[in-house]
Protein backbone atom coordinates (compact mmCIF):
# COMPACT_ATOMS: atom_id res chain seq x y z
CA UNK A 1 0.00 0.00 0.00
CA UNK A 2 0.92 3.43 -0.79
CA UNK A 3 -0.03 6.73 0.57
CA UNK A 4 -3.52 5.08 1.16
CA UNK A 5 -4.16 3.36 -2.20
CA UNK A 6 -4.90 -0.42 -1.86
CA UNK A 7 -2.63 -2.11 -4.76
CA UNK A 8 -4.32 -4.66 -6.95
CA UNK A 9 -2.83 -8.00 -7.31
CA UNK A 10 -1.90 -9.28 -10.63
CA UNK A 11 -4.26 -12.06 -9.81
CA UNK A 12 -6.97 -9.99 -8.83
CA UNK A 13 -6.80 -7.63 -11.78
CA UNK A 14 -7.55 -10.64 -14.03
CA UNK A 15 -10.60 -11.61 -11.86
CA UNK A 16 -11.67 -7.94 -13.63
CA UNK A 17 -11.87 -10.01 -16.95
CA UNK A 18 -15.41 -11.56 -15.53
CA UNK A 19 -16.69 -8.07 -16.98
CA UNK A 20 -15.90 -8.73 -20.65
CA UNK A 21 -16.71 -12.42 -20.28
CA UNK A 22 -20.44 -10.86 -19.46
CA UNK A 23 -20.36 -8.81 -22.30
CA UNK A 24 -19.17 -11.44 -24.65
CA UNK A 25 -22.33 -13.56 -23.26
CA UNK A 26 -24.33 -11.11 -24.13
CA UNK A 27 -22.99 -10.24 -28.01
CA UNK A 28 -23.07 -14.39 -28.12
CA UNK A 29 -26.84 -14.61 -26.42
CA UNK A 30 -28.00 -12.16 -28.35
CA UNK A 31 -25.78 -13.14 -31.71
CA UNK A 32 -24.64 -9.66 -31.55
CA UNK A 33 -21.25 -10.22 -33.63
CA UNK A 34 -19.18 -8.36 -30.94
CA UNK A 35 -17.25 -11.19 -29.86
CA UNK A 36 -14.25 -10.19 -31.85
CA UNK A 37 -14.37 -6.84 -31.00
CA UNK A 38 -14.27 -7.35 -27.19
CA UNK A 39 -11.41 -9.96 -27.65
CA UNK A 40 -9.38 -7.10 -29.05
CA UNK A 41 -10.35 -4.21 -26.60
CA UNK A 42 -9.51 -6.00 -23.65
CA UNK A 43 -6.25 -7.19 -25.41
CA UNK A 44 -5.34 -3.53 -26.62
CA UNK A 45 -6.58 -1.61 -23.01
CA UNK A 46 -4.15 -4.59 -21.21
CA UNK A 47 -1.06 -3.72 -23.58
CA UNK A 48 -2.20 -0.40 -24.24
CA UNK A 49 -1.77 0.81 -20.65
CA UNK A 50 0.89 -1.23 -19.28
CA UNK A 51 2.71 0.42 -22.64
CA UNK A 52 1.89 3.85 -21.26
CA UNK A 53 2.66 3.32 -17.73
CA UNK A 54 6.02 1.99 -18.97
CA UNK A 55 6.16 5.45 -21.19
CA UNK A 56 5.34 7.36 -18.24
CA UNK A 57 7.43 5.89 -15.81
CA UNK A 58 10.42 6.76 -17.89
CA UNK A 59 9.41 10.34 -18.50
CA UNK A 60 8.77 11.22 -15.07
CA UNK A 61 12.43 9.73 -14.59
CA UNK A 62 13.88 11.87 -17.20
CA UNK A 63 12.07 15.33 -16.78
CA UNK A 64 12.95 16.98 -19.80
CA UNK A 65 10.18 19.27 -21.24
CA UNK A 66 11.32 18.35 -24.67
CA UNK A 67 10.26 14.74 -23.81
CA UNK A 68 7.28 15.57 -23.02
CA UNK A 69 6.54 17.77 -25.34
CA UNK A 70 6.90 15.12 -27.73
CA UNK A 71 4.87 12.54 -25.92
CA UNK A 72 1.74 14.95 -26.12
CA UNK A 73 2.42 15.39 -29.78
CA UNK A 74 2.12 11.73 -30.04
CA UNK A 75 -0.81 11.35 -28.36
CA UNK A 76 -2.57 14.41 -30.35
CA UNK A 77 -1.40 12.57 -33.49
CA UNK A 78 -3.63 9.48 -31.69
CA UNK A 79 -6.45 11.27 -30.74
CA UNK A 80 -6.72 12.93 -34.71
CA UNK A 81 -6.30 9.63 -35.89
CA UNK A 82 -9.23 8.16 -33.61
CA UNK A 83 -11.40 10.60 -34.74
CA UNK A 84 -10.22 10.69 -38.19
CA UNK A 85 -11.62 7.45 -38.08
CA UNK A 86 -15.04 8.19 -37.16
CA UNK A 87 -16.00 10.76 -39.71
CA UNK A 88 -16.98 8.85 -43.09
CA UNK A 89 -15.90 11.45 -45.14
CA UNK A 90 -13.91 10.69 -48.66
CA UNK A 91 -14.30 13.72 -50.43
CA UNK A 92 -12.64 16.45 -48.55
CA UNK A 93 -9.01 15.73 -47.10
CA UNK A 94 -9.13 16.91 -43.57
CA UNK A 95 -6.26 15.10 -41.99
CA UNK A 96 -3.50 16.66 -41.83
CA UNK A 97 -5.67 20.21 -40.85
CA UNK A 98 -7.48 18.14 -38.13
CA UNK A 99 -3.90 17.30 -36.40
CA UNK A 100 -2.51 20.79 -36.53
CA UNK A 101 -5.63 22.20 -35.41
CA UNK A 102 -5.79 19.44 -32.48
CA UNK A 103 -2.41 19.50 -31.65
CA UNK A 104 -2.19 23.39 -31.13
CA UNK A 105 -5.55 23.97 -29.40
CA UNK A 106 -4.93 21.42 -26.97
CA UNK A 107 -1.82 22.28 -26.03
CA UNK A 108 -2.63 26.05 -25.24
CA UNK A 109 -5.32 24.76 -22.86
CA UNK A 110 -3.21 22.55 -21.37
CA UNK A 111 -0.48 25.12 -20.99
CA UNK A 112 -2.81 27.22 -19.73
CA UNK A 113 -4.70 24.81 -16.85
CA UNK A 114 -1.02 23.03 -15.84
CA UNK A 115 1.07 26.61 -15.95
CA UNK A 116 -1.59 29.36 -14.92
CA UNK A 117 -4.48 27.96 -13.20
CA UNK A 118 -2.93 24.79 -11.12
CA UNK A 119 0.10 26.55 -11.42
CA UNK A 120 2.64 23.66 -11.95
CA UNK A 121 6.48 23.82 -11.26
CA UNK A 122 7.88 24.11 -13.86
CA UNK A 123 4.67 24.43 -16.06
CA UNK A 124 5.70 21.04 -18.06
CA UNK A 125 5.89 18.82 -14.85
CA UNK A 126 4.69 15.45 -16.17
CA UNK A 127 2.81 14.45 -13.66
CA UNK A 128 0.29 17.19 -14.28
CA UNK A 129 0.86 17.78 -17.66
CA UNK A 130 0.67 14.56 -19.18
CA UNK A 131 -2.63 13.21 -17.37
CA UNK A 132 -4.53 16.73 -18.09
CA UNK A 133 -3.30 16.94 -21.21
CA UNK A 134 -4.39 13.23 -21.77
CA UNK A 135 -7.81 14.40 -20.61
CA UNK A 136 -8.06 17.17 -22.97
CA UNK A 137 -7.53 14.83 -25.83
CA UNK A 138 -9.77 11.96 -25.03
CA UNK A 139 -12.77 13.99 -24.04
CA UNK A 140 -12.35 16.67 -27.21
CA UNK A 141 -12.09 13.84 -30.09
CA UNK A 142 -15.19 12.57 -29.78
CA UNK A 143 -16.40 16.70 -29.84
CA UNK A 144 -14.64 17.46 -33.18
CA UNK A 145 -15.89 14.00 -34.52
CA UNK A 146 -18.99 14.45 -33.82
CA UNK A 147 -18.91 18.04 -35.08
CA UNK A 148 -16.94 17.09 -38.67
CA UNK A 149 -19.50 14.72 -38.75
CA UNK A 150 -22.63 16.93 -38.72
CA UNK A 151 -20.75 19.28 -40.67
CA UNK A 152 -20.39 16.92 -43.72
CA UNK A 153 -23.81 15.57 -43.50
CA UNK A 154 -25.31 18.57 -43.14
CA UNK A 155 -23.47 20.24 -46.05
CA UNK A 156 -24.57 17.17 -47.88
CA UNK A 157 -28.20 17.02 -46.81
CA UNK A 158 -28.69 20.96 -47.58
CA UNK A 159 -26.60 20.99 -50.70
CA UNK A 160 -29.70 22.62 -52.80
CA UNK A 161 -30.09 25.46 -50.28
CA UNK A 162 -26.24 26.00 -50.26
CA UNK A 163 -26.04 26.03 -53.98
CA UNK A 164 -28.95 28.50 -53.94
CA UNK A 165 -27.30 31.26 -51.50
CA UNK A 166 -24.52 31.03 -53.64
CA UNK A 167 -26.37 31.54 -56.57
CA UNK A 168 -27.92 34.57 -54.89
CA UNK A 169 -24.34 36.36 -54.22
CA UNK A 170 -23.54 34.44 -50.74
CA UNK A 171 -20.08 33.18 -50.35
CA UNK A 172 -18.88 30.00 -49.26
CA UNK A 173 -18.80 31.11 -45.20
CA UNK A 174 -22.91 32.77 -45.75
CA UNK A 175 -24.06 29.95 -47.90
CA UNK A 176 -22.90 27.73 -44.93
CA UNK A 177 -23.35 29.33 -41.67
CA UNK A 178 -26.30 27.87 -40.19
CA UNK A 179 -24.54 24.01 -41.01
CA UNK A 180 -21.20 25.24 -39.19
CA UNK A 181 -22.99 26.86 -36.28
CA UNK A 182 -25.40 23.20 -35.88
CA UNK A 183 -21.38 21.43 -36.19
CA UNK A 184 -20.16 23.66 -33.44
CA UNK A 185 -23.61 23.41 -31.42
CA UNK A 186 -23.26 19.19 -31.50
CA UNK A 187 -19.36 19.42 -30.64
CA UNK A 188 -19.94 21.42 -27.54
CA UNK A 189 -23.50 19.76 -26.07
CA UNK A 190 -22.08 16.57 -24.94
CA UNK A 191 -19.71 18.48 -22.58
CA UNK A 192 -21.92 20.65 -21.50
CA UNK A 193 -24.17 18.01 -20.71
CA UNK A 194 -21.47 16.39 -18.31
CA UNK A 195 -21.26 19.82 -16.31
CA UNK A 196 -25.08 19.07 -15.84
CA UNK A 197 -25.03 15.81 -14.50
CA UNK A 198 -21.58 16.14 -12.60
CA UNK A 199 -21.54 15.54 -8.61
CA UNK A 200 -25.56 14.49 -9.21
CA UNK A 201 -25.35 11.21 -11.69
CA UNK A 202 -21.58 10.42 -11.67
CA UNK A 203 -17.92 10.92 -10.06
CA UNK A 204 -15.57 11.93 -12.55
CA UNK A 205 -12.33 10.19 -12.84
CA UNK A 206 -9.89 12.71 -11.87
CA UNK A 207 -11.87 13.21 -8.71
CA UNK A 208 -12.58 9.42 -8.00
CA UNK A 209 -8.60 8.97 -8.52
CA UNK A 210 -7.85 11.48 -5.99
CA UNK A 211 -9.97 10.28 -3.88
CA UNK A 212 -9.13 7.06 -4.03
CA UNK A 213 -5.27 8.31 -3.61
CA UNK A 214 -5.89 9.67 -0.07
CA UNK A 215 -6.38 12.86 -1.09
CA UNK A 216 -8.87 15.68 0.65
CA UNK A 217 -12.27 15.44 -1.01
CA UNK A 218 -12.28 19.35 -0.97
CA UNK A 219 -9.13 19.64 -2.72
CA UNK A 220 -10.40 16.59 -5.02
CA UNK A 221 -13.42 18.69 -5.90
CA UNK A 222 -11.29 21.90 -6.88
CA UNK A 223 -9.57 20.09 -9.55
CA UNK A 224 -12.71 18.12 -10.70
CA UNK A 225 -14.10 22.13 -11.23
CA UNK A 226 -10.81 22.79 -13.24
CA UNK A 227 -11.18 19.81 -15.45
CA UNK A 228 -15.00 20.42 -16.41
CA UNK A 229 -14.59 23.99 -17.09
CA UNK A 230 -11.29 23.18 -18.78
CA UNK A 231 -13.31 20.71 -21.32
CA UNK A 232 -15.76 22.56 -22.15
CA UNK A 233 -13.32 25.47 -23.36
CA UNK A 234 -11.42 22.73 -25.21
CA UNK A 235 -14.36 21.11 -26.98
CA UNK A 236 -15.91 24.58 -28.00
CA UNK A 237 -12.63 25.80 -28.93
CA UNK A 238 -11.38 22.62 -30.70
CA UNK A 239 -14.91 22.10 -32.37
CA UNK A 240 -14.87 25.88 -33.63
CA UNK A 241 -11.25 26.38 -35.01
CA UNK A 242 -11.76 22.90 -36.84
CA UNK A 243 -14.75 23.57 -38.11
CA UNK A 244 -14.43 26.50 -39.52
CA UNK A 245 -10.64 25.44 -40.92
CA UNK A 246 -12.81 21.85 -42.45
CA UNK A 247 -15.15 23.90 -43.77
CA UNK A 248 -13.23 26.05 -46.11
CA UNK A 249 -12.21 23.08 -48.02
CA UNK A 250 -15.80 21.86 -48.58
CA UNK A 251 -15.54 24.42 -51.27
CA UNK A 252 -13.68 24.32 -54.46
CA UNK A 253 -12.45 27.14 -56.86
CA UNK A 254 -15.14 30.04 -57.03
CA UNK A 255 -17.08 28.53 -53.92
CA UNK A 256 -18.27 25.22 -55.54
CA UNK A 257 -19.73 22.68 -53.28
CA UNK A 258 -17.64 19.57 -52.96
CA UNK A 259 -20.38 17.88 -51.07
CA UNK A 260 -23.39 17.01 -53.04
Amino acid sequence: MDAGVISIAPWRLLLALVFTLLAGGCSLALKLGLGRDILIGTVRTFAQLFLMGWVLGFVFAVDSPWLVLALFLVMAAAAAHTARGRVKESAVSFAWPMYGSMAAVYLLITVTVTGGIVHAEPWWKPQYFLPIGGMVLGNSMNSVAVALDRLFSDLRARASVVEMQLCLGADAAEASADMTRAAVRAGMIPSINSMMAVGLVSIPGMMTGQILGGSDPTQAIRYQIVVMLMLVGATALGSTVLTLLIRRRCFGPGDRPLLR
